[in-house]
This record gives structure tokens, C-alpha cells and sequence, in this order.
């Protein structure tokens, strides 16, 4: 007769609550709290049919219907999806969420809250371009003359170790550059827009060379987090022209400062480090400090070479982080910036990108998009 009875009214309850109050989920704890109270009174009847003598054990459940957390809710009474919300994913946020992302097991990246995206191909070059997108061969024949002081055009020694070459690059020159680049970013490991995992992203496309750049990390790494490339390795005409560069700037300097070793002055490296960045006419970069290659080649001060192609840049630069301190110059196509030694770790940045400053012949040859190529090369 109880057993029946409880029956009734867990039955009736649950299906009470369940139409009126469908979102709450609270339905199967009550009709299990229900179900712990008759079983308590069961238990006590047959306790006193077994020993009339003995006194009955009171119940440890109190007699009011109310949630208990140690009671765990048993949803399997539930129809699904009921009372359930979409599960997200507690992984922290990637820096790049393009499209068709998919998990990658075997590497550092299989943690099931993180996956890694296909990167859609950023291409410097507009579409229908006329260029090819291979170089044409002539960069190989004429490298080692790439790269020269042209007569008038203003070379200057900027401070101790900054020096400027301006119009270093020829035209030709600048359009294999261009080239080289748009096929390299076009691969694995080419071009992405870096970010944080805030949300907020660089203005700006960048592609490693050598070793990949995290900025979230600030630290050189064999693979990008984010999909697991490896940077292309740096073209070795690159370096030709970086060492060439260097070499002009040390006769620089040694006209203006009249020393015997100009190492001392500006250091000479080998590049094993390219961070490529293209800049769109909207493209800025904050005041900052390159300080994440290694503690040898800090305290050595081994330079920045800096290579400009596209639209012009307002560059400034500074002993301080206070942007409204530094110095500006314009760093038009073509132009070499180098700073090394004493000015290693100065503050610089990207102020603004100029349009339409490019020369017109290395948009019809490459049909490069509206911006700037900014190559930056480094020993780590």
C-alpha cells in the first residue's frame, strides 16, 4: 500500500513540475528526495515487523523538500538537451581564427582545448596581378652588386651606431624583393596578423624568417604557436645585401667619426633573424624596444638592419618611451636603416604609412597593394 502510494505521487509530482516548470532543473533532485523519504519509511516499518521490541532509527533525512548538493542529479530522467547549455571551451584565446580550424595530435598543440586553424594565405601583391608570382631569375645574376651609395641622394649618420642609407635599393632590385617575398608569404609560414589573446591584433601582416616571432611571448621559436609552421628559411641574397649594407655603413662612419675600428661604433652580424612586415596604408607600429634576441647579441649590440620597399613611413626614434620625445625621419622605398652598438635599444615605431608614395614602376611591375614591405634583420 505505500510502496503504491509513493509511486502515485513521485509519478504525479514529476510530471507536474516538468510541464509547468520545464526549465528548471531541480525536477529529478525533488522526485529523488521523494524517493529517499518513502524508502526511510519503508525501512522503518520493516525494522518494527522484524522487532517489535526494538526502537525505531529516526530518519536523517529532514522531512522538508529542499535541494541536497550531495545528492548527484540524475539526468537520465530528463528528456535531452533539457535544462543543458552549450559547453565552451575554457582553452585560451588563439591568436589567429581564420577558418576551418582542426586539431593537430603529435605536437604541443594537441590539448584538446586548442586547435589549430588553416591560415588563409595573405597576398601582398593584388590579384590579377601581371608579375608572376616566381622571380625572374635576374635578382640571382646581379645580388652581389645589389645594394650601393647612389651619388646625391643624403646619407646620413643619425646618432652613434644609426646610420641611413637612403635610395641604397634600385628599382629592379626593389621589384625582386618584392617577388621573393609575395612567394614566401604565399607558403607555409607566410604571411598572418599577429595578435593577443585579449582579441586585439597588430596592424600590420607578418611573416618570420629563420626563426618564428611570437608577440605574445616575446620569444624566438622554432614553430609558429598557432598552426605549427616552421619559418622559411632567409634567402641567402638577403643576407648578401645586409652584409653589403653594413660594410657601406662602416665607411660611413668611418668618414664622419674619423676611428680606426668602426666596430666599435656599429657591429658587424650575420643574419639568421627576418621579420617581414607589411604595413597597409592604415598600418601603424607602437614605440618599442627590440630586446627579445639573445643576451649575447644585446650586450654585443649587434644591429638592426632595416629594409624599406612600398609607400613611405614616418619612423621615429628615441632615447625615451615617450613618443612625444623621439625624433622622425622619412624612410621612403629603397632606403637602408641600420642601428646598432649605442643605439641598439632605442625606441622606435611606425607613425603613419604615406599613400600613394611609392614610385609608380614598382606598382605596374609587381602590382603590389597600397602599403609598405618593411624587412628587419637581426643576429639572435
Amino acid at each position: 500500500m505505500l510502496l503504491q502510494l509513493h509511486r502515485t505521487i513521485t509519478s504525479s509530482l514529476t510530471s507536474y513540475l516538468y510541464h509547468r516548470h520545464k526549465h528548471l532543473r531541480t525536477v529529478p533532485t525533488i522526485s529523488r528526495q521523494i524517493s529517499l523519504r518513502f524508502s526511510s519509511l519503508r525501512s522503518m516499518k520493516n525494522s518494527r515487523g522484524q522487532d517489535s521490541n526494538s526502537s525505531p532509527k529516526p530518519s536523517t533525512h529532514n522531512s522538508s523538500i529542499s535541494y541536497d548538493p550531495a545528492v548527484k542529479t540524475d539526468e537520465s530522467l530528463l528528456p535531452t538537451q533539457f535544462g543543458k547549455k552549450r559547453k565552451h571551451s575554457n582553452g585560451k584565446r588563439l591568436q589567429i581564427g581564420q577558418s576551418n580550424s582542426k586539431h593537430v595530435a603529435g605536437t604541443d598543440f594537441a590539448d584538446c582545448s586548442k586547435v589549430l586553424p588553416e591560415v588563409k594565405p595573405f597576398d601582398m601583391c593584388l590579384s590579377g596581378s601581371r608579375s608572376s608570382a616566381t622571380s625572374t631569375g635576374c635578382l640571382n645574376e646581379k645580388w652581389n652588386e645589389m645594394g650601393h651609395i647612389v651619388e646625391g641622394a643624403e646619407q646620413r649618420v643619425l646618432r652613434p651606431g644609426m646610420v641611413l642609407l637612403k635610395q641604397y635599393i634600385t628599382l629592379s632590385e626593389q621589384v625582386e624583393i618584392v617577388k621573393k617575398c609575395r612567394v614566401l608569404g604565399l607558403g607555409q609560414g607566410g604571411f598572418y596578423q599577429p595578435g593577443y589573446q585579449d582579441g586585439a591584433k597588430l596592424r600590420l601582416q607578418m611573416m618570420c624568417l629563420g626563426l618564428n616571432w611570437d608577440p605574445e611571448t616575446r620569444k624566438y621559436k622554432e614553430q609558429r604557436v598557432f598552426d605549427g609552421s616552421k619559418a622559411p628559411a632567409i634567402p641567402h641574397e638577403f643576407s648578401l645585401l645586409v652584409k653589403r649594407a653594413i660594410q657601406d655603413a662602416h665607411a660611413l662612419i668611418k668618414k664622419e667619426y674619423k676611428v680606426s675600428n668602426v666596430e666599435d661604433i656599429l657591429p658587424s652580424m650575420s643574419p639568421n633573424i627576418c621579420i617581414v612586415n607589411f604595413y597597409t596604408i592604415r598600418g601603424r607600429l607602437g614605440h618599442h624596444q627590440d630586446r627579445d634576441e639573445s643576451r649575447e647579441s644585446l650586450l654585443k649590440g649587434l644591429p638592426v638592419v632595416s629594409l624599406s620597399v612600398g609607400d613611405s613611413a614616418e619612423f621615429l626614434y628615441g632615447n625615451q618611451r615617450n613618443v612625444d620625445k623621439a625624433e622622425k625621419v622619412l624612410l621612403e622605398s629603397g632606403d637602408v636603416l641600420i642601428f646598432g652598438g649605442k643605439s641598439r635599444h632605442i625606441f622606435h615605431s611606425v607613425a603613419s604609412i604615406i599613400p600613394k608614395s611609392a614610385p609608380r614602376a614598382l606598382y605596374e611591375e609587381t602590382s603590389l597593394r597600397p602599403g609598405r614591405v618593411n624587412l628587419t634583420f637581426r643576429q639572435f
